[in-house]
C-alpha cells in the first residue's frame, strides 16, 4: 500500500529531511516551504517516526482540494475515503488552521470537517453513533490561500520529544534543530564535540546520537502504534532495524561547559537517559576559562540572546568573548546559531558559510567558521 506522506518541519531544515528521507528509500520526495512530501509503505511510516532526526511529526495526506465556502469543505471533506484509516470506535478529533483564505473562522472550519468526516463513517458503517473511544487518530487541516489539506497524524508527541528530555534548563534549543546544528557541522564519529554554554546538554546529546547513528524515536511510542491499520509487527522490524544500525564502537567524544551547575545536572541525567553518557564530559566553567583539551574539536554552541535570556547588550559582550576564545585555527571548526545579523562585527570576523534558520519563531543565521 503506497501512502502519501508529509513532514511540517523548522524553516529552513527541509533539504535535511528531504536527503534523509532518500537514505530511508522514500519514493516522490518533495520539499516545499516548511513541509517535506515523500511516498511509501506502511515500514516506511514506522522508520520516518522512529529515526527521523529533523522532522516534526509525520503525517498522512488523506487529501486535498480547494474550498471557498463551507458547502465546499465539507463535501470535499465527505469524498475522502476516511474509513481507510479510522475504524468503529476510534477516536478522530480535528484541529488545525487558515491563513490567507476566504475560510478564516478555525472553530467553524473544525466544525464543518468532523461533521463531514461522521457522515462519511456513518454510510460506510451505518452506524448513527460514534462513540470514540477507542485509539486516536488526529485529523489536521491546514488552508493556505483557500487550498485545504486534511492530513492523520501518525506520532502523537512531536517527534523532537525523543524521551531523554524531561527536564531543560531556560531557553533550551529544540532536539530537532539541534541535531541539524550538528549535521550542518559535519560532526562525524572521529571528532571530539564541544559546547561551552551547554545548557540542559541537548546540542552534545544530539551529536553522539547523530554521530553513533542512534535512532531519535527508537524508545518512545507513536500514536499509530496504537492503530488496527497499521501491523504491529512493522514497528518491531523497524525498531529492530534501526538498532542495527547502530554504531556501537568510536572515538567520538563531547566536552560540555556552563556556569550553572544545576544545568549541569540535568544534561548529564539527559545524557544518561539517551544512552550516550559514557561519550559526555561535563564541568562547570565560564566561557572566560574556555580551555580545549584536544588539537581538534567541531564546536556548536546557541548562546543565550536577547529575545532568549540577557538583553542585547549583554548578549553582545559574549559575541565579542566568543570571537577572543574561539580562535582561528587548523583542525577547528565553530557553529553559532544567532538571531543577531551584527554577530560577526561582534565576534570579530566574517563567517566563512551563513545559513537561515528558525529557532522556533525567532529567525536565526547559522554562523559558520571552519577556515
Amino acid at each position: 500500500m503506497q501512502i502519501r506522506f508529509v513532514i511540517p518541519c523548522l524553516l529552513g531544515l527541509e533539504k535535511l529531511i528531504a536527503d534523509e528521507l532518500k537514505a530511508f528509500d522514500a519514493q516522490d520526495v518533495v520539499s516545499e516551504n516548511g513541509r517535506v512530501l515523500f511516498s511509501g509503505d506502511f515500514n516506511l511510516l514506522a522508520r520516518a517516526n522512529i529515526c527521523c532526526r529533523y522532522a516534526e511529526r509525520i503525517q498522512i495526506l488523506v487529501g486535498t482540494f480547494p474550498a471557498r465556502s463551507f458547502e465546499e469543505l465539507f463535501q470535499g471533506t465527505k469524498t475522502l475515503p476516511w474509513e481507510d484509516w479510522i475504524g468503529k470506535t476510534d477516536a478522530f478529533p480535528v484541529k488545525g488552521y487558515s491563513l490567507n483564505s476566504t475560510l478564516f473562522s478555525v472553530s467553524d472550519c473544525q466544525s464543518i470537517i468532523k461533521k463531514a468526516v461522521v457522515e462519511r463513517l456513518k454510510s460506510k458503517y451505518g452506524l448513527e453513533w460514534f462513540d470514540e473511544t477507542g485509539p486516536v487518530h488526529q485529523i489536521q487541516f491546514s488552508i493556505m490561500k483557500d487550498q485545504v489539506s486534511l492530513l492523520l497524524d501518525t506520532s502523537g508527541y512531536g517527534l523532537h520529544k525523543r524521551g531523554y528530555r524531561l527536564e531543560a534548563g531556560g531557553a533550551p534549543i529544540k532536539e530537532t534543530l539541534a541535531a541539524a546544528l550538528c549535521n550542518l557541522s559535519h560532526l562525524r564519529p572521529y571528532h571530539t564535540l564541544y559546547d561551552p554554554m551547554c545548557g540542559s546538554g541537548t546540542i552534545l546529546i544530539e551529536g553522539a546520537m547523530l554521530a553513533h547513528n542512534i535512532a531519535p524515536g527508537v524508545n518512545r511510542s507513536f500514536s499509530a502504534e496504537r492503530w488496527d491499520q497499521v501491523p504491529e509487527a512493522v514497528w518491531a522490524q523497524e525498531r529492530e532495524r534501526a538498532r542495527d544500525l547502530v554504531l556501537a564502537v568510536s572515538d567520538f567524544a563531547a566536552f560540555g561547559s556552563d556556569i550553572d551547575g544545576s544545568a549541569l545536572e540535568i544534561a548529564q541525567a539527559n545524557a544518561a537517559r539517551a544512552g550516550v553518557a559514557d561519550k559526555l564530559h561535563f564541568a562547570r566553567r565560564d566561557l572566560r576559562d574556555f580551555a580545549p583539551q584536544t588539537e581538534k574539536g567541531t564546536l556548536i554552541c546557541n548562546p543565550p540572546y536577547g529575545e532568549r535570556l540577557l538583553d542585547l547588550q549583554e548578549a553582545e559582550k559574549i559575541y565579542k568573548l566568543m570571537g577572543e576564545k574561539f580562535l582561528q585555527r587548523r583542525g577547528w571548526s565553530y557553529t553559532v546559531i544567532s538571531p543577531s545579523d551584527d554577530f560577526e562585527y561582534f565576534f570579530g570576523r566574517k563567517a566563512d558559510k551563513r545559513r537561515k534558520l528558525y529557532n522556533g519563531m525567532i529567525k536565526c543565521q547559522v554562523y559558520m567558521y571552519f577556515k
